[in-house]
């Protein structure tokens, strides 16, 4: 399950101060291992188109620090690094067109589950998908669904294609959403390996408003939660009880993860799916669920296994959120809904 993006506000913060090392990143084109950022000293003429763009990343910096002054908040959530050197994408910190040539002929998907009344949601997801997701290169959407003669197909660019399947609708939305992982586990190990090299996995009930392109590809990405990316370890809603297999201890965790955006080569997304849905199993084998469902396990993997990726809040947003004045492109949008309508 994701948790809501509006439930339980607690504003805390991160954003990096001094310089940074480069580290081991391997995109060509993220700014954090390029001389964009950290140029060399060389006898050589200005560039100075360049220039202007090191002066823009640097003054976006620098108005999220200011911003950072009008109370006490923790900085991690807005560098552009993390401890272990793994790239957050911000707007404005890579070259897409570098990234674009790089990932000319990868194959990628996108995975979602629209289910029960869940299934008005895919047909603006799609739509929205073709208008911003990945435009320009080869996309499968893995669209899972218990009403498959009921999805509208949207007009789709060359080199995309649609596949659906039919899955069981659970009773519980709980169980609907720890689902996602049993079925995760099967495509990624049996299906997907032979038809794409990425894999990207949503919620339905969202809509890209804002490019979303191959700067979000990694080994294993994950997107901050726009409700935590301020907080301090404390405050972030992991499964703290030792019993449960998603524990976390308390005082430990570097970021809080929403289960709404995140992604991967498609054999570390079997690795994910496959330990998530074995936390899921010991948990219910012992008469309890995890706190936030899929969630909290996909944060208990995601802290022993870090990500080589992490996206910024502006990959997933929702309009009534605080600290809005951080996030320059919001290219991830809930759909705001009656939760309760929708679930039952």
């Amino acid at each position: 399950m994701t948790s809501p993006l509006c439930s339980a506000l607690r504003p805390a913060l991160t954003v990096s101060a001094g310089k940074l090392t480069a580290g081991n990143v391997t995109d060509i084109g993220i700014i954090q291992n390029a001389e964009l950022v950290f140029p060399s000293k060389q006898e050589s003429p200005i560039d100075w188109s360049q220039e202007l763009v090191e002066k823009s990343i640097e003054l976006e910096h620098c108005e999220r620090k200011l911003l950072l002054k009008k109370g006490n908040m923790r900085k991690m959530g807005l560098n552009v690094l993390t401890p272990w050197l793994a790239p957050i994408i911000w707007d404005n910190i890579y070259n897409i067109n570098i990234l674009d040539k790089q990932h000319s002929g990868t194959r990628i998907g996108l995975f979602v589950f629209a289910v029960k009344k869940y299934i008005q949601f895919l047909l603006p997801f799609l739509e929205s998908a073709e208008r911003y997701f990945m435009v320009g290169h080869k996309v499968t959407y893995y669209v899972f669904t218990d009403k498959v003669n009921d999805v509208v197909k949207p007009k789709m660019a060359d080199g995309r294609i649609l596949q659906l399947h039919n899955v069981a609708a659970d009773q519980r939305w709980q169980d609907i959403s720890m689902r996602r992982m049993e079925t995760l586990t099967i495509f990624t190990k049996e299906y997907m390996p032979n038809e794409i090299d990425y894999l990207i996995c949503a919620d339905v009930d969202m809509v890209f408003n804002d490019h979303v392109g191959v700067e979000i590809l990694g080994d294993l990405v994950a997107t901050l939660h726009p409700v935590f990316f301020l907080s301090e370890p404390e405050s972030f809603t992991y499964e703290r009880r030792p019993i449960s297999a998603a524990y976390i201890p308390q005082g430990e965790g570097d970021f809080y993860y929403m289960a709404a955006l995140y992604g991967g080569k498609v054999e570390e997304i079997y690795k994910l799916s496959m330990e998530c849905q074995k936390g899921i199993m010991e948990d219910k084998k012992k008469g309890i669920e995890a706190v936030w469902q899929e969630e909290s396990h996909l944060n208990r993997y995601l802290f022993y296994n870090k990500p080589t990726k992490i996206l910024s809040p502006e990959y997933i947003w929702d309009a009534n959120l605080p600290n809005g004045e951080f996030i320059k492109k919001k290219r991830f949008l809930a759909v705001h809904k009656n939760h309760q309508q929708v679930r039952n």
